[in-house]
């Protein structure tokens, strides 16, 4: 599915695009007028964990849940989990912040590395950590990637990472392709504009 096709939420349509039409995250950092879509900028990130801003459209988001795009390895867990009756809390620490669940959905299908399993990075880690250590050029996403949502989320703000921790799974929304969202995320942009 090509992007121009997926309906956008209002606050990724007000974000600054590439010369291709893509809009930029909030947290995507810029070398001169090229955004690195790979990476996560450190003040942007650990602006939108304290002021509770979407890590997508950089807009606010209200108490309560909140959502991001999890990979292969993750949804497994957390599909495990649920179907065992289990609660689900990520022990890990990631650097992939929290947004609006119309965001989310968005960019599950958007993004050519979220949206499909055969789909690999195009950069790697900068400067790779125990954190970063799987972001290598060419991994592929995996099998089921999942649009999941948590009743809430906690963060730190080291001096070089902003990591985020998600609490209590409150939907999980799996996918091989994510243009299975589709619906959904219609459905969820009527709802906001109401």
């Amino acid at each position: 599915m090509r992007f121009e096709s997926v309906p956008m939420p209002a606050g990724v349509e007000a974000r600054p695009r590439d010369i291709r039409g893509y809009p930029v995250p909030a947290i995507t950092p810029w070398e001169g007028d090229t955004p690195q879509f790979a990476l996560t900028d450190y003040e942007r990130s650990a602006q939108c964990a304290g002021k509770r801003l979407c890590s997508v459209c950089n807009r606010a988001m209200p108490r309560g849940p909140v959502w991001r795009v999890v990979g292969a390895a993750e949804s497994a867990a957390i599909g495990e989990a649920l179907a065992a009756g289990r609660p689900y809390r990520n022990l890990a620490p990631t650097l992939e912040g929290p947004g609006h669940r119309a965001c989310m959905l968005y960019a599950s299908m958007v993004c050519p590395y979220l949206a499909r399993p055969n789909a690999r990075r195009g950069l790697s880690a900068e400067q790779p950590d125990e954190l970063t250590s799987h972001v290598v050029r060419g991994t592929r996403r995996g099998a089921m990637g999942a649009v999941v949502g948590f009743a809430e989320y906690e963060y730190a703000i080291t001096g070089s990472q902003v990591m985020f921790r998600f609490l209590d799974v409150v939907e999980f929304l799996p996918h091989d392709t994510a243009d299975e969202h589709l619906e959904e995320l219609r459905a969820e942009l009527g709802r906001t504009a109401e």
